[in-house]
Parts: structure tokens; sequence; C-alpha cells
């Protein structure tokens, strides 16, 4: 007989959505992480200096309302979720920015004469918010539930995705808008993928907002390991995982992991063809990363930045289009996109009364070993003069140490995966279940398998039903609420 029914390697989200719906399906449970804490890419740590409660990867989470599989955990029920008046910003020169407020209709009267043209544009989806989630947050192999949102969607991606994409407006901030949320997806614009993502992530903005978890986004993965304990469910750090001969005799073992990792864990139960496949499976540009303790509030040269849980700093379109090309040839751009959020001005637990964090992260070639601190305080300075002199003090990580810190970035890349338009259809490999390895027993439930990127908990959600039905017999999903 199995020690346990079945076991999880890796304690980020997705491994513990995996462990979670296996427990909630009444098997027992073991996790197995390999670092002091649990986490993996939702983890929140003092960085720089006592008292400033820093999110060691992400930290504001537009899927934590969108995401089907927070629903039905009920993520807004067991702990406290704030919601940015404003979902975004994004500044430009000469104190201009576009602000993208959780209201719609609000966004499109502050962007005057391409108000019209960006309401068009988004509108149709946001009135379809969470079917836009339901499309987004499944394979792309999957036959849509809801072909004309499917529709909707596929004709916009199509127009954001093509050197055209201009056509649509007369000035430049809604394209800069728009362009701050495409390059998420760290890939040269335009494309159908970078399109697929301004598009998504824009509809949610809206349609459910992009809200910041009081206590870090530590608050996340804490609630569902207390909820995989509830339900007999087991959690043991400080628990490297090299071979299948260190893990419990099990019925089923799901990784939280990347391919590579699959490979090397798995490599002799798996066949030889699909080891083959995983070990050609390609990853990204990196991301360095710097937390800043701040005197103070940033100080926008706009002032409505400072209701923004996110804001985009990089200028107009074309010059975002030409940093993250700067850095798909392989260069350390001049001028570089930089992603900033602004948790502790939602949540002021997070740092000493009347100081503030701030999280920021620009994009560099793979393996990048060089640290970006002072090129991401330039470009905020741009939008922000006098933020160098709040600094307190910063920690930074180049996209080696984003590697060392969690071995599912390879070379730095936060997504698990180059976010190729092949490699969101081939994620990791061509199937209906990629989730399923041909092996028996073993799963994949990381980044690396559809959805693909993001704290969302669906791939291991989607891995933990496929093993629920092929390894279990159980065709019935557990209730997952509160």
């Amino acid at each position: 007989m199995s020690e346990v029914d079945a076991v999880v390697v890796g304690a980020g989200p997705n491994g513990l959505a995996a462990a979670v719906t296996l427990a909630r399906a009444g098997l027992s449970v073991r996790v197995y992480e390999k670092n002091s804490t649990i986490g993996g890419g939702a983890r929140t740590k003092e960085l720089t200096l006592p008292g400033f409660l820093h999110d060691v990867c992400s930290a504001v989470h537009p899927m934590a309302l969108a995401s089907g599989f927070f629903r039905r955990f009920g993520l807004q029920h067991r702990i406290e979720l704030v919601l940015p008046e404003v979902s975004y910003g994004h500044p430009l020169d000469g104190g201009r920015a576009g602000i993208a407020y959780h209201d719609l209709a609000r966004t499109v009267s502050a962007l005057g004469r391409d108000g019209a043209a960006f309401h068009s544009l988004m509108a149709p989806l946001v009135e379809r918010a969470d079917q836009v989630a339901r499309l987004a947050g499944s394979s792309l192999l999957m036959a849509p539930r809801q072909p004309i949102t499917a529709a909707l969607f596929g004709l916009r991606v199509l127009e954001q995705g093509l050197p055209t994409w201009n056509a649509r407006f007369q000035g430049d901030v809604a394209p800069a808008m728009l362009t701050g949320i495409a390059a998420h997806a760290i890939r040269p614009m335009p494309s159908p993928v970078t399109a697929a993502a301004a598009l998504s992530l824009g509809s949610y903005a809206h349609g459910r907002g992009w809200p910041v978890p009081v206590g870090g986004s530590q608050a996340i993965v804490d609630a569902m390991a207390a909820d995989l304990v509830a339900h007999g469910g087991q959690i043991e750090t400080d628990a490297g995982i090299r071979s299948l001969d260190q893990l419990p005799s099990s019925t089923a073992v799901l990784f939280d992991t990347t391919p590579r990792a699959l490979a090397d864990i798995a490599g002799r139960r798996l066949p030889t063809v699909y080891t083959r496949a995983l070990r050609k499976f390609r990853y990204g540009n990196g991301v360095a990363k710097v937390d800043f303790a701040l005197s103070g509030p940033v100080p926008w040269t706009n002032a409505e930045l400072h209701k923004a849980g996110t804001v985009h700093v990089g200028g107009t379109r074309a010059e975002i289009a030409a940093s993250e090309a700067d850095v798909a040839a392989g260069r350390h751009t001049s001028n570089p996109y930089v992603l900033v959020a602004q948790p502790s001005s939602f949540d002021p637990s997070r740092a000493p009364e009347g100081k503030h964090v701030l999280w920021a992260y620009t994009h560099v070639p793979k393996d990048s070993s060089i640290d970006q601190t002072e090129a991401i305080i330039t470009q905020i300075e741009r939008f922000a003069p006098g933020f160098r002199d709040l600094i307190l003090g910063s920690a930074s990580m180049t996209a080696r140490d984003m590697e060392n810190y969690n071995p599912n970035y390879i070379g730095g890349d936060i997504a698990a995966g180059a976010a190729t338009l092949a490699q969101l259809v081939s994620r990791p490999v061509i199937s209906f279940d990629p989730w399923r390895t041909p092996a028996s027993g073993i799963y994949l439930c990381s980044s690396s398998t559809p959805p693909g990127p993001g704290v969302h908990g669906l791939a291991g959600w989607y891995a933990a039903k496929s093993a629920l039905k092929h390894s279990f017999g159980i065709r019935t999903t557990p209730s997952l609420a509160p």
C-alpha cells in the first residue's frame, strides 16, 4: 500500500492549489518544498530594513478575483484584498498619465479624444470579464465555452497584435496604457501574445480590479496551506527533491517544477520521446528586481498615480516596444520598461508609520548578472523627481539571483517558459491534457503548463483534476469553498 495517496513537489501557488484540491477529495497529501518557507512566487519578507515587508516576487494580483480556482476557493473570504481605485497608471513626460480606473467609464472620460476608441476596444471584454478569464485561463486546444467572447477577444488580439496597432487611436496616452500591460508578457511587440496579455489583464483591471493582499502575497499561500492542513495534508520544507527515490510511495506525484526539473527527477520513469520534448522546452528572458524602503510616498508628477496599485514606467508605446526589442535581442536597454507596485499605499502594515515599500522590476536578457538598481531609479526619477532622496534602503536581485531563489525561474524567466504562441499551444507538449505525463501517476502542475504564468492556481487545479480522474477514478470535482 502507498504511504500517502498523492505527493506534490513544490509549494508554490500551483503546487498548493493541486494539493488543496486533492485533499478536498479526501486523499492523503504530502507537499515537499525546497526552501525553508512555502510560497514560490508569492512570498513576503523583510528584504531591506526591519519593519518593511516586501513581496519577493508577485505583489499585485490581477487574477486573484478572476481565477476560476480562486473564485471556487473563496479567496476573497479568506484574506483581505484591497482594490485600488486605480488598477494601473502609466506616466508620460510633462506630467501627463494614463489612468486606468477600476471604473471603465471614468477611464474613458479621462482619455479625451481617444476615450471612445478605448471604450469600443475594451467595453465588450470588460462586460464579459469572467468569460475572458475562463478563456485566457484554459488551454488553447480547448474549444471555448463562449464562442462570442472568444471571437470578440480574438479580433481585438489581431488588431493590437499587428504593426497596424496604432490605427484606432489619435493620441499617445491610450496606446501607452495598453503597451504597459502588454509588456507583462516579456516578448517583442506587437504580437498576438502581447496583445492577448494586454486585453485579458486590461479586462480584469476594469471588470474585477487588481487587488493587493493585506499582509503581502504570503497571505495567499498561507490561506491555501491552512486549508490543506485542515483537510489532513502535510507540508515539509527544506526538502529539495532530486530523485523519485526520495519520495514516499504514492499513487500520484504532481510536480510544480519546470519541464527540465521534471525530466531530471523522473526521467527514468518517463518515455524517452517525452523526456526529449521536456528538454526542448524553451525559456524566455529574465527580470531583475529591486525593492525599496522609502521615507515617504513616491513623488509622482501626476498626483493620480498615488491611487494606483501598479504603475507601468517606460514612456510611450514606441519607447516600450523599443526597450522590449532590445531585451529580445540580448541587450540591456538604456530606457527600460519598469513595472512598479505600491502596496503600502493600500496596506499600511507593510511599512513603519509614514514610510513605504516599493516593488520594481525590469526586463533583462536571460542569465543577466547586471544589477539594475541605478537603471530603475533613473527611470522612476524621470516621472517622479526626488524619488532618489526618499530611499532608505534597497535590495536587488539580478536575473541569476532570481533563478537561485527559485529554480523554476530559469535564467530569471518568471514565466517558467517563453510565452511564445507555439509554447502557449505546446506547453510543454501538444496535448488535450498537458498536465498528465505518459508515465502512470506522474503529472506536471507548474506555470510551464496551461494557462501559463501568474498567481492563479489554475495549472495546479487542472493537474489535480486530471490526477483525480486518471489515478484515482474520481470524476467529481470536490468543493473548495471555505
